[in-house]
């Protein structure tokens, strides 16, 4: 990952990202975060356009951690 990269991350987009992750899905995730279903989709969308992969694959039933989404929350 280059310089410029890490200095766009947002701290509260990684949070969410493990969050969702840990808790295997988006509405889990918006009760532990206290925010709305919106601003974590938005916030999500926007750490997997930085780094220009999907790291989530989200279903009605949750979410999965795609094999890049893995390597990254480790």
């Amino acid at each position: 990952m280059s310089q410029k990269q890490e200095q766009q991350m947002d701290i509260e987009e990684l949070r969410t990202f493990v969050e969702v992750a840990d808790a295997k899905g988006v509405t889990k995730a918006t009760r532990r975060l206290g925010v709305s279903k919106s601003i974590v989709s938005r916030r999500l969308a926007r750490l997997e356009q930085d780094l220009d992969v999907q790291l989530l694959a989200r279903t009605t039933h949750g979410a999965a951690l795609t094999e890049a989404g893995a390597t990254f929350r480790d």
